[in-house]
């Protein structure tokens, strides 16, 4: 029988996480970094989405998942444990429901699920047929039963049921920010430690001067809570789905001390350099140049900082720098080693039962 990576005993975990954090800390010795801090998981009800393949056999349907080590064979899915609580009660009785609707249930591949520790709920069906309008009379039926909302997609084609999107909050410093997280964008996967991780980045954040640069800043997850320590803070990120998820966050929670620009990491880097001029930045409030940026924040994909990136970040007194691959981040650490030191450094565990893990230093030129 395929054993799950959550179906380790729980008690177990301690020990995976201990084993974990050993693993990168000694692959990070030869750059002397201070001792790690430690941000442990809970070890279920903490991930805030869930898909799953949908199994047809005739008039049976079951989420399934696929063991790498086996991966024509479906695993069915009875419980997900790493799950936020709203999905894990939701899941047996939606499955039930598709069971008994054939209008919602011919040819669905796939079903994800979207929850908030404030329980709102999003499911997203994904169809290998066109979702029509008597989907959509099927569907809302579904969303009144449960109190939820629901997104219908198949090729090209999108319909929403309440809202794409689910709103969720979190406390940093006494303060809770509400964050809106849509469908199929990039959200911080484990509630938990994201809590976490926003209360160690903002801590942190008081010793870098100067006004803030943000790169990577997604819906503005840490955008938040870090504009209450800055002056003014410039925020950049490429998606749009990201920026405007951005834009309406820091307008739901009153913050007007931000300015978001849809630009890369790379076209920051030039504008930083004043190689290129882009049309974009005529939307701040006044001139790049005019802006104190002594300090950084990023939070970039796997690959970590590419060249140009390195560069920019170089220029600045204080570096926040939020890893999801310590491998990366070890070769960026190497690169900045000649113009800064690393003065706090910790592990936050948002992929428990894996090898995964996520990594936070704060930089300051020596």
């Amino acid at each position: 029988m395929t054993m799950l990576p959550w179906e380790t005993n729980a008690q177990e975990y301690d020990l995976l996480f201990d084993h974990k954090c050993e693993h990168i800390e000694k692959s990070m010795l030869p750059l002397s970094l201070p001792t790690a801090e430690r941000h442990a998981s809970t070890t279920e009800s903490y991930r805030v989405r869930a898909e799953f393949r949908v199994w047809h056999d005739e008039d049976d349907i079951d989420y399934v998942m696929f063991d790498p080590a086996s991966p024509r064979t479906p695993v069915a899915i009875k419980d997900f444990v790493p799950a936020l609580a709203p999905i894990r009660a939701l899941m047996p009785k939606l499955l039930a429901y598709l069971k008994s609707r054939p209008a919602l249930r011919r040819k669905l591949f796939q079903a994800e699920f979207m929850a908030t520790t404030t329980k709102e709920l999003l499911v997203t069906l994904i169809y290998h047929r066109p979702v029509d309008d008597q989907w959509e009379l099927e569907a809302s039926e579904l969303a009144k039963e449960f109190d939820i909302s629901v997104v219908g997609r198949s090729r090209k084609q999108k319909r929403v049921i309440g809202q794409d999107y689910v709103s969720d909050q979190f406390c940093v410093n006494d303060r809770w920010y509400r964050y809106r997280q849509y469908e199929q964008s990039f959200v911080q996967p484990n509630a938990p430690v994201n809590q976490k991780m926003l209360n160690w980045a903002w801590t942190h954040s008081a010793q870098c001067p100067g006004n803030l640069l943000e790169l990577y800043c997604g819906n503005g997850n840490f955008t938040l809570p870090l504009a209450s320590q800055f002056p003014e803070v410039i925020a950049t990120e490429l998606s749009k789905s990201g920026t405007r998820a951005a834009l309406e966050n820091l307008d739901d929670n009153h913050i007007d001390n931000v300015a978001v620009i849809r630009l890369s990491a790379e076209e920051v880097s030039q504008a930083m350099a004043g190689v290129r001029e882009f049309r974009r930045l005529a939307a701040l409030p006044k001139p790049l140049s005019e802006y104190d940026l002594r300090s950084v924040f990023v939070d970039p994909p796997r690959a970590g900082l590419d060249d140009a990136t390195l560069e920019c970040v170089r220029q600045f007194e204080a570096i926040l720098y939020v890893s999801c691959n310590p491998a990366t981040l070890k070769q960026n650490l190497e690169a900045l080693a000649d113009t800064h030191s690393v003065k706090h450094f910790a592990l936050f565990d948002q992929f428990p039962y894996t090898p995964h893990i996520e990594s936070a230093v704060l930089l300051q030129r020596i």
